[in-house]
């Protein structure tokens, strides 16, 4: 049987992991409502800015990239359903536990690898907008390519142990200690 000092970050794993989808997850109401006053401005006054433009783009790269890991934690990922929902807890359990080893912990190790130099070069030159009047923060946003495959590492090791728990038969997955 695990102990409970052995799984004790993963409650906090969890909700870190939640807190920054759940706060990504708001940015979706900042973009409907910046794309009205977009809208608004182009058709209305005939008025626009780059950085406003851009602005939007920047919170939907947010979203699609934070958000990620806890759509996987929330189980909202798309899958072949027809086949796991008809497996057993167990075969389940192991479906996960091989996916998450074999197929997304070396996705995201790969995506650490090959776009840290990519950011790193944006961080080195301060990189900004190549539109006159655009955002000088493209080094930031580019930051989030690798945030995105932290946060799903993270989200590997909940599934794993879970997943390696209901083998075991040591407890429900999802609720530590």
């Amino acid at each position: 049987m695990v102990s409970s000092n052995a799984t004790r970050p993963l409650p906090v794993l969890r909700n870190v992991i939640a807190w920054c989808g759940k706060g990504a997850a708001w940015l979706t109401v900042v973009m409907v409502l910046l794309t009205f006053v977009i809208v608004i401005l182009r058709y209305g006054f005939n008025l626009g800015w780059i950085w406003v433009q851009e602005s939007l783009t920047y919170l939907h790269v947010t979203v699609f990239l934070v958000v990620m890991a806890w759509a996987l934690q929330d189980d909202g990922h798309v899958r072949v359903d027809i086949f796991y929902t008809r497996m057993t807890t167990r075969n389940r359990a192991l479906v996960d536990l091989l996916g998450t080893i074999l197929f997304l912990t070396p996705f995201c190790i790969f995506i650490l690898v090959t776009a840290w130099p990519y950011v790193a070069n944006s961080w080195l030159l301060m990189e900004g907008s190549r539109e006159a009047g655009g955002l000088p923060l493209v080094f930031l946003l580019k930051s989030l390519i690798l945030i995105m495959p932290v946060l799903l590492l993270g989200q590997c090791v909940v599934n794993a142990l879970d997943a390696w728990q209901t083998l075991r038969g040591d407890q429900t997955p999802g609720h530590d200690g």
